[in-house]
Order: C-alpha cells, then structure tokens, then sequence
C-alpha cells in the first residue's frame, strides 16, 4: 500500500507547490508510481510547476464521483508513472463530498507507492479537506518571520487533530540572507517544533522551468534545488541522505 502526504503550509508564497512538483518528479525519476492531487480549489496551478499545463487533466470531483477512474488521470508525457488530477473550478471546497474524496484517496493507496495533495495555504476548508484523510504531512516555510510563524501555527493544529507524522522542509533557503538575519535552520525547527526533511535553497531554475513549462528537474538537473529535491524524495523512501543545501 502506498503513502499519502499533504503537502500544507501556513502563509502563501512558500513555493509548497514546486516543492510538492519537485519531490514528486523526483519519485518519478527512480519510476515510483506517483499521483500528485491539486487541491487548491479556485487557485489551482500544480499543472505549472509540473509541466503540465498543455495537457488535459480530470479533476479530483471526476474521479471522486464516479465518472472516471484512477486510471483516466492525466500521464505525464515524461515521466511515465506520473498521473495527475487537478482541482475543480466549479464547485467551492464547501460543497466537495468529502466521504467520496476519502475513498477515492483509499483506492489511489491501493495503486500508487506515493499520492501526493497540495493543500491550499492557510487552514481553511481546504486544508481540512486534505488533513482529515491524509496521515503524513509535509510542512513547508520559507525563512521568512511571517512564514515561521504561520507553520508553527499549522504545526499545532495538526497536533491537536493527532497528527502526528509531520515533517518540515524549508524552502527559498537564502543562506547569506539566514546569516545576516543570524537565523539557522534549528531555529527554524525549534520555532514549529516539527522535524527537519529537508532544505531547498532558492533557485531562479524553478521560476524558469515553469515559464518554460518544464519540470524543474528536467529543465536544469543538476540545479541546486533539483537536488535538494532528490534529496527529500530519497528521504521519504527510507534512504540515509545528509541535509544540507
């Protein structure tokens, strides 16, 4: 049976959706069967980061009622194991049948080794539509204060909710930017109390790779959050990886 993480942060802005398209790929890469969910109803843009964005995808409503199957979800042209659903248009996140949603994302556990959702930032309907099904998180924050704080407040709620397996990756890592400011990544995990997965730096690659609609990994390899994401991706899967940038 596969594993499902949300991939959830507290303040817009964070680059949650690249990091979530970046491990996904990176997944892909190693040809683990992936499934990436955009679940940011009415602001959707997972499509973008993976590249996808020419290419006709279903909605998660689609599959959830019934219409179609997991298997009609829209492949990757280039990553092969990579499928894709993105987020209706027309129904709010109120109105989402969230039994339906549950079973779908029981059947997707059943068929892929890794079912990725890209909550919408905040704690809003959204957030709690992705939390209430899904047991393993990933917590992403930029360096910035506002951004701290509001992961920290992401990271308590989803204690209270019992959750419990909630790992925290800090994006747009700028590390001349971290000593000036004299932060550090253990203040970072201190101030959201969560543990560290990993450290992505901020790469102008990834800003590129999406106006060019490429993924990341794919569009620069070797970029420094190309590897910073193989590096999550390998960390997911159980592998020994130091973290660094």
């Amino acid at each position: 049976m596969g594993e499902t993480y949300a991939i959830v942060s507290g303040k817009g802005g964070t680059g949650k959706t690249s990091v979530c398209a970046g491990i996904a790929s990176a997944l892909a890469e190693q040809n683990r069967k992936v499934l990436c969910i955009d679940c940011d109803v009415g602001l959707r843009n997972l499509d973008i980061s993976l590249g996808l964005s020419d290419v006709p995808a279903l909605s998660f409503l689609d599959v959830s009622e019934g219409s179609y199957t997991l298997e009609d979800a829209a492949r990757h042209p280039r990553y092969p194991t990579l499928r894709f659903l993105t987020a209706p248009m027309n129904r709010p996140v109120e109105k989402i049948d969230t039994e339906a949603f549950g079973a779908m994302l029981r059947r997707a556990r059943d068929s892929f080794d890794f079912v990725f959702l890209d909550a919408p930032a905040g704690v809003d309907a959204g957030f709690r539509l992705c939390s209430t099904w899904t047991d393993r998180f990933l917590l992403v924050t930029g360096p910035g204060p506002a951004a701290i704080r509001d992961a920290a407040r992401v990271s308590d709620l989803l204690e209270l909710s019992g959750k419990r397996n909630v790992r925290l990756v800090v994006n747009r890592v700028d590390e001349e930017l971290l000593s000036t400011v004299r932060l550090t990544i253990d203040d970072v995990m201190d101030t959201t109390g969560t543990p560290l997965s990993g450290v992505v730096p901020e790469d102008a690659n990834i800003t590129l790779a999406a106006a060019f609609g490429t993924p990341v990994l794919m569009y620069a390899r070797k970029c420094p959050a190309a590897r910073a994401f193989r590096r999550i991706a390998a960390r997911l899967e159980g592998v020994p990886t130091k973290l660094k940038l």
